[in-house]
């Protein structure tokens, strides 16, 4: 994969896009659907190579991209904490796994497993979003520290809402190896941040016009 602002921009807005919906779940037990499937197709999509190809195209980032602008403007404490907390958790969780061979085979033979579920019935299937739940707890949870997710009681203890939240983590997962890959990192938040804004406001522009 290039390694550039629009693929870096595209993958930082997917991992923010994840941490919403994360933080939707569980404060209001729902997501927005068609961004919650997009985010559960991109860890089907293992043919393609770009960031805008794994998410069936830019527009469908759009929430994430304005996210970026958002989150990193403020040049302070981001106005989301949780959001970012959760984004940094999973820039930082899957830099953990790509240390472990083993957990990234089992991640891939989890997907493929998943994947054949698909077929049969559809990308947001409750028994498709249980068994990445299932994926997830496997080989992710157990790198630590584990991602602690806020929000009501009540929707934390329903068992489909929790499957849907450790699902879009796993893709949250997804998008921090597309970010990585293309040259995105620590130092990319620290001293590209204007960059990365800049990008965000460019593709936001072009999709509004």
């Amino acid at each position: 994969m290039e390694r550039s602002d629009y693929n870096r921009a595209l993958a930082l807005a997917a991992i923010f896009q994840t941490a919403s919906l994360v933080k939707d779940l569980a404060w209001r037990g729902q997501c927005d659907d068609h961004e919650f499937e997009i985010m559960i197709g991109s860890l089907f999509a293992f043919d393609a190579d770009t960031p805008s190809e794994i998410f069936r195209g830019e527009a469908n980032l759009r929430n994430g991209l304005e996210r970026i602008d958002v989150q990193l403007k403020s040049g302070g404490k981001p106005p989301d904490m949780e959001i970012t907390r959760y984004a940094i958790g999973l820039i930082f969780l899957e830099r953990k796994l790509q240390a472990r061979p083993d957990r990234l085979s089992a991640l891939g033979d989890g997907l493929k497993a998943a994947e054949r579920q698909v077929e049969y019935f559809n990308l947001a299937h409750d028994s498709v979003i249980a068994r990445l739940a299932e994926v997830y707890q496997e080989t992710i949870s157990p790198l630590g520290p584990r991602i602690i997710v806020q929000g009501e009681q009540t929707h934390l203890s329903n068992p489909n809402v929790a499957a849907r939240i450790r699902a879009a983590l796993l893709a949250g997962i997804r998008a921090a190896v597309l970010w990585r890959q293309a040259g995105g990192s620590r130092w990319k938040l620290l001293f590209g941040r204007n960059r990365l804004i800049q990008e965000a406001r460019d593709l936001l522009h072009r999709l509004n016009t």
